[in-house]
């Protein structure tokens, strides 16, 4: 019998991913698996909007919570445990369900990456370790004059996309724009991509409810305990983790450098902000959409369970 297509649900932030993936998940026998850079994550569940424990029981989730707060990780990182996760899934006999609004994520796993070889660990350590003697500016320098493309794209403090490519070019003896145009290596399975896009007005009210929603159940706290962590443990303010939507103001409001409504505010402000850019990515650049991947398909979801959209799912 002829593998049946992986379902992706992807969309911006608030915009009722998680929900239609359950459904979907529950009427198709379906696993469900994140697609998200923030919800790989296990030290901020409310924050990120991670599936409660009471929706992982309804139905299994994957690739939710699984990466520490210590780890950056890549979209190729990503991409490599989520084939894993698919055909898993597969191999159960379930249906796959990806859902996450992280663009790099599913054009990493839909289109492929280049073929860019593993980065040793000591070279890892290294490059970390030359960035702390000289300095952000002076170790973009040193970029420029191995990978000069890469680095005109990327500031100094975007710490790490130039230690990436740091490595790359001391890794492999090649820059990382280099290896970038490569042939891609395409995964050999079919896509229907299914884009959840509410009205604008809608969206931005779903990001301001569920932010005050994530305080109430008790966001502040996750924030103070990942705090105290990074404290105690020294960890790098550069990891992701710290740039999950809400965290910055949150924490500066527990520093007592912000009140609480102007914290709250400021976070809501970002969210909106983000789902703007999710909603652009996902019309201009979300792969298939322009029709030229065979493999690839997209439906505009309306909002309802019916036969047009398990026909297209089939």
């Amino acid at each position: 019998m002829a593998e049946l297509p992986v379902i992706v649900v992807a969309g911006p932030t608030a915009s009722g991913k998680s929900g239609l993936a359950m459904d979907l998940a529950e009427q198709l026998d379906g696993t469900i698996i994140n697609a998200d850079s923030m919800q790989v994550y296990r030290d901020l569940r409310i924050l990120t909007a991670r599936p409660s424990l009471a929706d992982e029981d309804r139905v299994p989730h994957l690739l939710y919570g699984d990466r520490d707060a210590t780890e950056a990780g890549s979209a190729a990182d990503w991409a490599d445990a989520a084939h894993v996760a698919l055909q898993s899934v597969i191999d159960t006999g379930r249906r796959p369900i990806l859902v996450g609004g992280t663009g790099l994520y599913l054009k990493a796993l839909m289109e492929g990456l280049a073929p860019i070889p593993e980065v040793p660990g000591e070279i890892r350590a290294r490059a970390q370790a030359r960035r702390r003697e000289i300095g952000d500016v002076a170790f973009h320098n040193e970029l420029a004059t191995r990978d000069p493309e890469i680095a005109a794209r990327l500031h100094p403090g975007d710490s790490q996309r130039v230690l990436r490519a740091w490595e790359v070019a001391e890794a492999t003896g090649r820059p990382l724009s280099d290896w970038q145009n490569e042939p891609a290596i395409a995964p050999d399975k079919s896509f229907r991509v299914v884009i959840i896009e509410p009205p604008r007005d809608e969206l931005y009210r779903n990001c301001d409810s569920r932010f005050l929603d994530m305080i109430d159940a008790g966001a502040i706290d996750e924030v103070k305990a990942l705090a105290a962590r990074a404290d105690t443990e020294g960890l790098n303010p550069a990891l992701p983790i710290f740039k999950a939507l809400g965290y910055p103001p949150l924490a500066a409001y527990l520093r007592g450098e912000t009140e609480l409504d102007a914290a709250i505010i400021t976070s809501q402000q970002q969210t909106r902000n983000y789902a703007k850019r999710q909603t652009t990515w996902l019309r201009h650049q979300l792969p298939g959409e322009g029709g030229d991947h065979p493999r690839i398909s997209v439906l505009k979801y309306n909002y309802s369970i019916d036969g047009e959209l398990f026909s297209f799912l089939s």
